[in-house]
């Protein structure tokens, strides 16, 4: 049983350290990923747009597309998932007078904001039900159904999908985020009115921004692909040689924007098509692997599990995801009208988060399973060992 024990504190110890370089390398991905992605489009509208036909038609289709890849990865950077609980104390030093105000920030801008939707009178309206409610294990709040606790930013988010490493820094270097703040006030990977250290999950509020994101930047490196393959066949010696390279971007950072063009359409492709399944089915990347497990228990005792999120028709499920009506699926209360999605626009979510639409009969949870059997965060320490 010591042995037990030992090889799962090791196991923790370094499971913190990942997190705590995973939080550290947070700026350097988000700057690694807003150079690479303005390069390729760069490439794009230097080198490739001049050669489309028709370019009235293109131009603009082209400009739509690259403004929402990177409209809402600027937003699925700067939202806030939505966290459980007071926000946190300000630094040492700092009085709460001193703090920046929510107003000042970029993305809550009046003009990113959608109209406001109109009541849904379609008839049409899933029911929607108070969660139910649990006290955290790990930071002690009282929190709804479909919260998690994230170990990185510690704290529990609303209706958590996952965490990125975007923007936080080691507790050592958080007493100097309000200085750096007022010094780089415009600077994304050094937000002026983020609370200092905290890592960006996605969560309720930017899970939107996070899937259209994945969504353009698909569209995008699939149409790149397709009108540069004569052009990158031809910098690699087949075909016409591109002997005379007029661009201001050299040949080499254009042939190695091709490929990883190429790469990103099948990867990101792949991991698009998981989370639109996902939502299909009425739950989250946490919550899939949860219900398998709750699969397995409700078949032991001859029953079967159904997810009481999933309305029944993953279109449905996708219009609540999204909060649109989509054709005659207009599950929300208040839908935004389809044009929301062609453009980087913040909308409200259908919910505060503490209550959840509910399949029809299902509006007390989850059938085959029990209350108390909900799968929680993971305990920090061995379940046997010592206080």
């Amino acid at each position: 049983m010591l042995g037990a024990r030992l090889v799962f504190r090791c196991f923790k110890t370094f499971e913190r350290l990942g997190d705590r370089i995973t939080g550290a390398a947070g700026p350097f991905f988000v700057a690694f990923a807003v150079i690479l992605t303005g390069l390729g489009s760069a490439c794009f509208f230097t080198i490739l747009l001049p050669t489309l036909s028709y370019p009235l038609l293109t131009t603009p289709l082209c400009i739509l597309i690259a403004l929402n890849m990177h409209g809402h990865y600027f937003l699925v950077t700067r939202v806030r998932p939505g966290f459980v609980g007071p926000p946190p104390p300000p630094p040492v030093g700092i009085s709460p007078t001193q703090q920046p105000q929510s107003r000042g920030r970029i993305e809550d801008s009046a003009f990113l904001w959608a109209l406001p939707p109109h009541a849904n009178t379609s008839g049409g309206e899933a029911r929607v039900t108070r969660a139910a409610t649990t006290r955290c294990k790990r930071c002690a709040v009282i929190r709804p159904e479909r919260a998690h606790h994230c170990r990185i930013c510690n704290r529990c988010v609303l209706k958590y999908d996952h965490h990125c490493p975007v923007g936080v820094l080691p507790p050592r270097f958080r007493g100097l985020m309000p200085r750096l703040s007022v010094r780089l006030p415009h600077c994304p990977f050094f937000p002026a009115h983020s609370p200092p250290g905290i890592n960006q999950c996605v969560g309720l509020h930017n899970e939107r921004h996070f899937v259209l994101f994945m969504a353009y930047l698909v569209v995008g490196c699939v149409a790149f692909c397709y009108t540069s393959w004569e052009i990158g066949l031809g910098v690699l010696g087949f075909g016409v040689e591109w002997t005379n390279w007029d661009y201001t971007i050299p040949s080499t950072i254009f042939l190695l924007i091709y490929i990883l063009a190429a790469v990103m359409s099948l990867a990101v492709g792949i991991m698009l098509a998981f989370h639109l399944r996902t939502i299909a089915n009425g739950e989250t990347t946490v919550e899939g692997q949860d219900n398998e497990v709750y699969r397995k228990v409700a078949e032991q005792r001859a029953e079967a599990f159904v997810n009481s999120y999933d309305l029944g028709s993953g279109l449905r499920n996708i219009a609540l995801f999204f909060n649109v009506a989509i054709g005659k699926h207009s599950p929300s209360p208040a839908p935004y009208p389809l044009y929301s999605l062609l453009l980087p626009m913040r909308v409200h979510p259908y919910t505060d988060g503490w209550s959840w639409a509910r399949r029809e009969g299902y509006e007390q949870g989850h059938a085959g399973i029990k209350r108390g059997e909900e799968l929680t965060d993971e305990e920090e320490e061995f379940p046997d060992s010592e206080p």
